[in-house]
């Protein structure tokens, strides 16, 4: 079935189908329903339904007027796929009712770009309801053993759900649970909005980050419920204007920007203008951070809040790590070349499990500046927590507990 798979992946693109669409509205109606039974997949978890899917989304993606790819209840077997426009119509749905099964170790194949559902170059796209189950444990199980066999060779793997170089996307009410590697990312794109995604992975699955945002701009998140191994939502270099509001997290690694300061390819590594309100953190290791590695790659954060978030037995609640190298292995002793600034700590509550609740470990050669904190209480064991503070310039506004270092 992979090499099936792996055959289809070089062709996933526009398959015409000459039977039109699968269902058409009421007189016409306002567009038009394309479904991928009619196509010929079937739901029974077990049938190839690669190509009846790109087929429906060709005919739908070439439809002069708004189209739905309609997937009905039931288990649909898909492998790696793009789903590519630009599109006729800039009013394309793709509607989940049943769930979505990658094939057994989809993400070991080398065909595999590392992704696999991806929506490329599509304008006004909504995707709606339905689960994606990407039976990740075989390559998780892989990569724990790894530590113990250093020669034991892991596949990369591939993540969920891929919305790339696309603007004025929706993605509502979809579940996304055992991602080989990230849930959904949002790669350089702009005007995107994800609302009420569910992700949900054991909490020793490592880099099943539950959404990702990478070089993109104007990208909302509302209303997630994420339990995974890594960070619940990461914020990559190059975004900007990211609004993300109601996320409960845990278990998993927090809600982080970066890391920065590591990638290949980027001159400069940047995040600007991010507003994180109204989270609620559960048994994480970490709650709110900003993470760089110890490198000379320039670019900076700034521009950011935090606002209103609960913590309820977490390792760091609030933390800037400027000297992240989370193997301990062949750690850098440069100082970061990431400039953080002007960054809002407001009405934080909850306990920590570590004495530590606050820490600000900064850059020396670019210490972190425009720090503040207000309305803060976090506790630990029942007492007060402490504070750490390292090359920080900032200021404390109203109660500030720990005691601010600032």
């Amino acid at each position: 079935m992979l090499g099936l798979l792996a055959h289809l992946h070089a062709a996933l693109v526009f398959l015409p189908n000459n039977g039109g669409p699968a269902w058409a509205g009421p007189g016409g109606g306002a567009g038009a329903v394309y479904d991928v039974v009619r196509y010929g997949a079937r739901p029974d978890g077990m049938t190839d339904a690669t190509l009846p899917f790109l087929r429906a989304w060709a005919d739908a993606c070439r439809s002069p007027r708004p189209a739905t790819v309609l997937v009905p209840p039931g288990v649909f077997l898909v492998g790696s796929a793009t789903f590519m426009g630009p599109c006729a119509t800039r009013a394309v749905t793709f509607a989940v009712a049943g769930t979505l099964l990658a094939p057994s170790g989809y993400g070991w194949d080398s065909a595999s770009p590392g992704r696999w559902l991806t929506f490329e170059s599509v304008e006004g796209l909504a995707v709606s309801g339905g689960t994606l189950d990407g039976r990740g444990a075989p390559l998780w199980a892989c990569k724990q053993q790894q530590p113990q066999q250093p020669r034991l060779h892991c596949p990369s793997g591939a993540s969920s759900l891929t919305i790339s170089n696309s603007r004025d996307v929706v993605v509502d009410g979809l579940r996304s649970m055992n991602s080989e590697l990230f849930h959904v990312v949002v790669l350089q794109s702009n005007g995107v909005t994800l609302n009420r995604v569910t992700v949900d992975a054991p909490e020793d699955s490592p880099n099943t980050d539950g959404i990702h945002i990478h070089m993109s701009s104007h990208v909302s998140v509302y209303d997630a419920n994420i339990r995974t191994g890594d960070d619940c939502v990461s914020v990559g270099p190059g975004n900007s204007n990211l609004w993300i509001e109601r996320v409960a997290c845990g278990p998993g690694h927090g809600i982080s920007i970066g890391s920065l300061g590591h990638q290949q390819g980027l001159d400069m590594e940047d995040v600007q203008n991010v507003t994180v309100k109204t989270t609620w953190f559960t048994g994480t290791s970490n709650g709110l951070r900003i993470k760089t590695w110890g490198s000379s790659k320039q670019g900076f954060v700034r521009g950011v809040t935090f606002e209103d978030a609960t913590m309820t037995g977490v390792h760091n609640p609030i933390i800037i790590d400027q000297n992240y190298c989370p193997q301990k292995v062949g750690c850098s002793d440069r100082s970061s070349s990431i400039k953080i600034s002007e960054v809002k700590y407001v009405d934080i509550r909850g306990w920590s499990t570590t004495p530590v609740a606050v820490t600000f470990n900064c850059s020396r050669s670019h210490p972190c500046s425009g720090i503040s904190m207000q309305d803060v209480k976090l506790m630990y064991d029942r007492r007060v927590a402490k504070s750490s503070c390292r090359n920080v310039q900032g200021r404390s506004v109203g109660l500030v507990l720990p005691p601010s270092c600032l």
